[in-house]
């Protein structure tokens, strides 16, 4: 089994690991000052309730996964403009 740390860093699993990814940077880069890092959590925040979303949408239809693999996430985002 995957430890929750490597969950976080499968594409797979988690859609949000760019945005994970840049509010850490932010957070290291301003010593852990969060009012600098506002715009990166609330496009973490945005990104989960998206995804969040689309897989409700799937779950209700039946769709499995209910949580779209990264590539069929990057046609999603894709075909969104």
């Amino acid at each position: 089994r995957m430890s929750r740390h490597a969950k976080l860093k499968d594409h797979d699993i988690n859609p949000c690991v760019a945005e994970t990814d840049a509010t850490t940077k932010c957070m290291n880069d301003n010593n852990y000052n969060k009012d600098l890092c506002v715009d990166y959590f609330l496009n973490y925040k945005n990104c989960r309730k998206f995804w969040h979303e689309i897989m409700m949408q799937r779950k209700r239809n039946g769709v499995k996964p209910e949580m779209p693999p990264a590539e069929e996430r990057k046609k999603i985002l894709e075909s969104m403009g």
